[in-house]
Parts: structure tokens; sequence; C-alpha cells
């Protein structure tokens, strides 16, 4: 090799960028503080938090998967849940753990098949809604919904009267046990758990695997504006005085 072919090899090394090294040691506290971060937390916790608290350079993807799998023949098991990370009871030991004193009040079959139809449908209007159930819906189905912290507004659609769409929550997929939204049962489940009723016409699909959290190209987002219509904030700008 002549010199000037040992000086651009020499040239080439340094430009390469530098990968952070992470032993074992940094591995493992990286684990152990992943795993607190999620014990600590009552919500599922993201990875982009765990890596703002872990040491640069950790796969923190990798590190959960190991975790998960720690875990996948414990009581508690560690899930995913719509790109974030909750412990869990398994799901063979439900049965044991009573919550006789705490369990929420059953939704009734018109919440369960509003609750339905935005799931599989979601960004669903009101008015499309109705239209599926062929029924009107109470407002008062909607409250019990949003209360329970699985239905949440999304956007308002492009359309003429801009009517507000609604959406699942993080919380809905929690309750339920889902990691996203593909995980939903199909219809003929949905049918022969009793969860829906003959008025779901035919058509009603499954969830399209592309469905995410984001607006879709005919939303716009929700305003403060937006919000005060819809009782959910107090008007600003005013004075109590």
């Amino acid at each position: 090799m002549t010199v000037s072919d040992n000086e651009q090899s020499l040239d080439d090394e340094a430009a390469e960028p530098t990968v952070p090294v992470v032993d074992e040691r940094a591995l493992r506290e990286a684990e152990r503080i992943a795993e607190a971060l999620v014990f600590a937390s009552a919500q599922p916790v993201s990875e982009g938090f765990i890596a703002e608290r872990v040491s640069r350079g950790v796969d923190v993807h990798a590190i959960m998967q190991r975790l998960k799998a720690d875990y996948a023949m414990r009581g508690v098991n560690l899930i995913q849940v719509d790109g974030a990370w909750a412990f869990r009871t398994a799901a063979d030991l439900s049965f044991v753990i009573r919550r006789d004193d705490n369990e929420a009040r059953k939704l009734s079959r018109a919440a369960l098949e509003v609750l339905a139809i935005i799931a599989y449908h979601q960004p669903v209007t009101r008015a499309e809604i109705e239209d599926i159930r062929g029924v009107q819906t109470s407002k008062g189905t909607l409250d019990v919904l949003m209360e329970a912290g699985w239905v949440r507004f999304r956007g308002r659609r492009r359309t003429p009267g801009r009517p507000v769409t609604l959406g699942t929550t993080r919380d809905f997929l929690d309750h339920f046990g889902l990691e996203e939204l593909r995980d939903l049962p199909g219809l003929e489940e949905l049918k022969g758990a009793g969860l829906l009723s003959g008025r779901i016409p035919a058509n009603f699909n499954v969830p399209s695997p592309l469905m995410s959290d984001e607006l879709t190209e005919d939303e716009d987002p929700i305003t403060q504006l937006d919000l005060e219509e819809l009782g959910l904030l107090a008007p600003s700008g005013g004075s109590d005085e």
C-alpha cells in the first residue's frame, strides 16, 4: 500500500460516524431503568420517554423486547399498547383478580354498538354513526364513552358544516388488551359475542392496517374555539370579575 493509499484509508476511517459502544453493564442498567419507569407509571410508557433516560446508543426497542420475553411466563406480563409499554396481569389469571368494588358499570347495548362503530370506522362523525345504526344516538351515550376514556374528538371533517369526527383512545386499546387497532376482532367474533345487533348492516367492515392516530387528509385539528363550542373548555378572553 502506498503512502497516499494509507492516507486515504485513514481519511475514510475518520469520516465514518462514531457509533456509541454500549457494554453489557450499560444494557443491564438500561433494562432496570426501563422496567422501573413502566412499573411506576399508571399509563403506558413510550419508548421515546425511556430513551431520554437511558444511556445514549441503547436500543430501547430491543431492551423492551427482552423484558417482554422475561415476563412472558410470569403472573404479570409486559405488553405493548399503541407503541407504548405497560405491565398487566397475565390474561389467563384475570379470573383471580377481584374487582367487585371498582368494577365500572356495564355499557348499554347502544353504547357497545356506538363504541364498535367508532373503533372500526374511525374517523367517524355522529351522523355516520346514526346512519350505520339506523337510529339516533343520544348525547348521553357518547358522554359515557368519553367519561370512560375510550372515545375522543379527533378533528373536524372538511365538509359542509365541518362535523366533528370521533376516534378511540390508547385507554381503549389498553382496557381491551389490544396492542393496536388491527388487533380488533373480526365481525363474526363480535356477532358471536353478542356485541352487535341485527341493525348493523353487512358492509360493517374491519379497520384498515394503515389506520393511525394521525389526522386524515379530510380532517382539520380541533382548536380552542372548537373545544369551547363543544363545551369542553370555558370561553377565553372574558373576566369573572
